[in-house]
Parts: C-alpha cells; structure tokens; sequence
C-alpha cells in the first residue's frame, strides 16, 4: 500500500491510500490538514471494513505514520526515499557553506539510487562514518547559524528514518517511493485545472468521480 499527501486546495489537503500491486485507489480522505485525529479515524474505519496492509510506503509525515501504527501496529513502514533525499537536500542547500554539509549532500544524492543490500550498507556505513568525523564540527556550530540548523535538521531526518528506509530491497511489492501516487495526484491536479471556479462541494465531487474512474 502507499500512503501520500498533497494540498489540494487553499482550504484542504487530500489523503490517499493506493494499492501497491495494480495502482487502483483503496481509499481518499479530504481534511482540512494532516493530523493524527482524521488520519486515525479514517484508518480504524478501514480497518474495521477489514483492511490489514503489510506495508505502507509514506511520505514520513509524523502524525500519519503515528496513526499508522497505532490503527495497524504490526505494518511494516517504508519511508518514500524520493522525500528523505530531496528534504535533506534541500536543508542542505545546492551549494553548502561547511565541509560536513558538502559530504553528507554528496551522500544523500545517493540515496534513491540503491538497488541491492551491498549499496544499501555502504549507505548506512558512509553516513555512519560521516557522523563520527564531523559530530564535533556540527555541535560546535553556533546553533543560531543556518549551517549549524540545516545540518541537525538533516541528521534527524535520516536518523529517524534509516529503521525504515530499506524494507524494499526484501520485498519486491513494497514500494521504495510514492511516486506512484504522486503522479495520481499531479494528473488529478492538472485536469482540475479545467474546471476551477466550483465551489467547495462540487470540487469534492469532482474528486470522488475522479478517483472512481481511475480505478475503472
């Protein structure tokens, strides 16, 4: 199963689950914004309808995937690879002012690109060496400096994230990023674009039709 996100409209957020196997919409939900409440909600109905995933592929939201395993507690977790790289990347900037952030970056360019466990080790032990050399330099940072910040956004990123980065390379049905999905949502959002004006209800129905004929 896949799991992503994306704001739909200036009043609302819509969520989607995706079968992993033939791509076809299990289920949608729109909120006015992401949050444990909806998100737990929504998946204890689900799983009262008898829903039981294996897996989810997610974007890493924390109040969705807190959801997750507190509707389904034994699902494995796959963290989209695509959205750890281009966050860090971005928190990194394209051209970063220390050295620590110039190795991690090049390390994280890597990270989408990994097929097999040999790579997925060398990722983990790079990273690994990359945190014993430069932990003084980036505790040493002054802490109110953009360098010191995107540097310990980054490695909290990838520490909570690394439990659940490569369960993909174990299982050829999960999903290593939500692209699938992210590219429901950028056709839904590209035929929408003929139709602005509706009102909040009908842009609803718009949406359920839409997710009704995909799976057609």
């Amino acid at each position: 199963m896949i799991y992503d996100g994306t704001y739909f409209h200036k009043d609302g957020c819509l969520l989607n689950l995706m079968n992993a196997l033939d791509q076809k919409i299990i289920s949608h939900m729109y909120v006015k914004k992401e949050s444990f409440k909806e998100a737990y909600s929504w998946f204890m109905n689900l799983k009262n309808k008898g829903l039981y995933p294996l897996y989810i592929t997610t974007d890493g939201e924390h109040s969705i995937t807190r959801a997750m395993r507190a509707v389904w507690p034994n699902v494995k977790l796959q963290r989209c690879l695509y959205h750890i790289q281009h966050e860090g990347m971005r928190w990194l900037r394209t051209h970063p002012k220390t050295e620590a952030g110039r190795v991690l970056r090049n390390i994280l360019s890597t990270l989408s690109w990994i097929k097999n466990t040999k790579e997925s080790n060398d990722f983990i032990n790079r990273y690994y060496n990359w945190a014993r050399e430069y932990k003084d330099d980036v505790l040493s940072l002054p802490k109110t400096t953009v360098a010191s910040k995107d540097l310990r956004r980054t490695m909290v990123l990838i520490n909570n994230a690394l439990p659940d980065m490569f369960h993909y390379l174990s299982d050829n049905c999960i999903h290593s990023t939500t692209n699938a999905l992210e590219g429901f949502h950028s056709r839904l959002k590209a035929d929408y674009r003929r139709h602005r004006g509706l009102t909040k209800d009908h842009r609803l129905q718009y949406i359920r039709w839409y997710c009704y004929y995909e799976n057609t």
